[in-house]
């Protein structure tokens, strides 16, 4: 595993709160006025009191400049893939090229079956997941008519587009070894989070994508890892992982990226602080840039 030598990229992850709708925004114009990279939204159509996540995400790009937006991850179940497709290419075309498409198999199965959706198996959810990234991929083709001959998911002659602004990154939201080998396969990105995969797990799950990715003929390096992380920037010690001064984040995250192969870090805080935002933009993405140049040179 190790560093695979990619351009390093931050973002902010966003609670779709119906409640602190101005809020919510504040921190989406904060996140693009400092330069981050990314703003990442939950998808949880079924919780009440979250707003949909792509009705947010247009809302957020018609009210930014510079900073690109994805769903941090898709509910597939929820999302029939097509319509996904057209919904992604059409917000990157009207943003100028800037968004991205995380998905998931899904979770939380309860929620999603009382929401109308499909309560589906692993084994099921890994099959659906895969038909759906060979729609989406599909529909952004540009080809003049594409057909899917899947269970779950089906085109049969579809005329595909618009095409979308720019190549969208697909990013897939798994964990589970087969759905890992299906990232290295044929996704742009894997977007784990650290409250389900600790740094020290992160080596066993790279090597399943990079195993993947060599069986079909791609270099894992061309592979984008997103890593959705959770903690607070304090001025005191440190209380472990991603908790204490601005230095320990810094050697942390330069550490994640050299030896645990992330280039790509999405910072969730409490209640979405803009003053989290701003030392992680100002004070720790350039930093450890800096150092991470300074370790490949």
């Amino acid at each position: 595993m190790g560093d695979y030598g990619r351009e390093l990229q931050f973002g902010v992850f966003i609670t779709p709160d119906a409640e602190a709708v101005d809020h919510t925004l504040h921190v989406a114009s904060v996140s693009d006025e400092r330069g981050l990279d990314l703003i990442g939204i939950q998808d949880h159509p079924y919780q009440q009191r979250y707003l949909d996540t792509w009705s947010l995400m247009a809302t957020i790009l018609a009210r930014t400049h510079h900073v690109r937006v994805f769903p941090d991850v898709a509910s597939l179940p929820l999302r029939a893939p097509a319509v996904l497709a057209k919904a992604a290419a059409s917000l990157d075309l009207l943003s100028g090229g800037r968004v991205e498409l995380g998905l998931g198999a899904g979770a939380f199965w309860k929620a999603i079956g009382a929401m109308g959706g499909p309560v589906r198996s692993p084994g099921q959810a890994a099959t659906a997941l895969t038909e759906a990234v060979a729609v989406i991929r599909a529909m952004w083709s540009g080809a003049p008519s594409a057909r899917v001959d899947g269970t779950y998911y089906q085109l049969s002659g579809v005329h595909p587009g618009p095409a979308p602004a720019h190549p969208i990154g697909l990013w897939l939201g798994v964990l589970g070894p087969r759905l890992l080998a299906e990232v290295g396969r044929s996704a742009d990105g894997w977007v784990p989070s650290s409250s389900y995969v600790a740094p020290d797990d992160l080596a066993d799950k790279h090597a399943r994508i990079d195993d993947a990715a060599h069986d079909a003929g791609r270099d894992p390096a061309r592979i984008q890892r997103i890593y959705n992380i959770f903690g607070t920037i304090t001025t005191t010690g440190s209380r472990g992982l991603l908790h204490g001064p601005a230095e320990q984040w810094i050697d942390q995250l330069t550490e994640l990226v050299l030896e645990y192969g992330m280039d790509t870090f999405v910072l969730g805080t409490d209640g979405d602080d803009p003053d989290q935002i701003r030392a992680f933009a100002d004070d720790i993405a350039p930093a450890v840039r800096a150092a991470v140049a300074d370790e490949r040179r």
